[in-house]
């Protein structure tokens, strides 16, 4: 009996090194079809609310707003929540910005976000969630559409690193790009949804407030609880590439251990909608539900190959088979994860980063151990850099 139980519990580790090939493989069969949506009428210009949450931090408004203006877009409105903020040196003589100060702190991504729908100027056909420390694209807006247009409800993009200052960024920046690659272009590309990723991310006003509206969410992970509410209802969330974002990476290492005990914590919070999804895909033949619930039952990627790991070496002792097995599930997973990296324009710094990975990863079990009370010690993650949008393409 426990050698039945710690098979299947190995089987339950390890399917996450190999299952991202196995995705991409039969992605790669089936492209491009799966990317055709319902092509609907065109609007002149939709009108978006562009919602930016600040909390106690201002340093980075002034240039995320200013990388706004530079949009090929003019038909918008930006509504910056700045929550438990002084804001007493901040000036945007703009009609189209709103600066709001909510009177009681707030706390809560939802919250903020509602604070400013309640407070719109006009009805908006859409809305796009930037964070305070983001930059956005010219064509950001524009990119958006092209999901839009095609029937798409909401829609997830790209966020690419800001800073590339440090080891830490550097392997933070490959986190993401492993992560949009394999949940966003692989998982839509197949006919499911893109898992969504905090910020640079849009949907129709109708749906965002249907999902949320009244919706009590505390702390981190209103983006599980969002996502999940819109798979539940087995609307697809479409992924593009092109609608990018710049995303200040973590570059210090008590920044990457605050920002991660919060992430763990969400996904020990929320993992559990997986199943709830995924019973629904079954019970409803739903492709989408069934794969995007399969995907959130997945680990964090730092746990899910700690745990393989400790199984690799449990198994040289008593099972060499099973050993060598798991040797080519690593052979499998990094193979995996090169082509993640081949496949995005990465640059040549992420790259020399990854013989740090061991050092990275010893910082996020340190995380894994303050995670329990993370959402009581910290709510937003401390910015330190304030690039501009021509930085950004200077360097690129």
């Amino acid at each position: 009996m426990i050698s039945i139980l710690w098979i299947f519990f190995q089987v339950l580790v390890g399917y996450n090194l190999v299952l991202p090939l196995v995705l991409y493989i039969i992605w790669t069969a089936r492209q491009p079809s799966s990317y055709i949506g319902r092509q609907l009428p065109k609007l002149s210009e939709a009108d978006y609310a562009i919602i930016i949450t600040a909390y106690e931090q201002t340093q980075t408004l002034a240039a995320v707003v200013s990388s706004i203006h530079k949009l090929n877009y003019s038909s918008y409105i930006i509504y910056i929540v700045a929550d438990k903020c002084d804001i007493s040196n901040l000036q945007f003589d703009d009609p189209k910005v709103i600066l709001l100060r909510p009177v009681d702190t707030l706390a809560s991504n939802v919250k903020s976000h509602f604070y400013a729908i309640d407070r719109f100027v006009r009805k908006h056909d859409r809305l796009t969630i930037i964070d305070s420390d983001n930059l956005v694209h010219p064509e950001y807006l524009n990119q958006l559409n092209t999901c839009f247009d095609q029937g798409f409800q909401a829609v997830q993009g790209v966020r690419e690193a800001k800073n590339l200052d440090t080891t830490y960024s550097c392997l933070d920046a490959a986190r993401d790009i492993y992560y949009h690659f394999y949940d966003g272009k692989v998982l839509f590309g197949l006919g499911s949804s893109a898992t969504l990723s905090g910020s640079g991310m849009a949907f129709t006003t109708d749906l965002y407030c249907d999902c949320l509206e009244n919706k009590e969410v505390s702390g981190a992970g209103f983006d599980k609880v969002l996502q999940s509410i819109i798979v539940l209802k087995d609307i697809r969330i479409a992924f593009t590439e092109k609608a990018i974002v710049y995303d200040e990476k973590t570059s210090r290492s008590d920044q990457l251990v605050q920002q991660r005990s919060r992430w763990i914590n969400t996904w020990f919070k929320y993992f559990n909608l997986g199943f709830t999804i995924m019973g629904k895909g079954i019970r409803n033949f739903s492709f989408n539900q069934f794969t995007f619930g399969l995907i959130l039952l997945r680990p964090p990627l730092f746990l899910f190959i700690l745990g393989s790991g400790i199984c690799f070496f449990c198994d040289l002792w008593f099972s060499p088979v099973s050993s060598f097995i798991w040797l080519v599930a690593f052979i499998l997973f990094v193979l995996g994860f090169y082509i993640a990296l081949q496949k995005s324009s990465t640059d040549k710094r992420i790259y020399n980063s990854l013989v740090n990975i061991p050092n990275f990863m010893f910082y996020q079990i340190v995380s894994l151990l303050k995670s329990r009370k993370a959402n009581k010690t910290s709510v937003a993650t401390k910015h330190y850099h304030t690039h501009s949008i021509d930085d950004i393409n200077d360097i690129k």
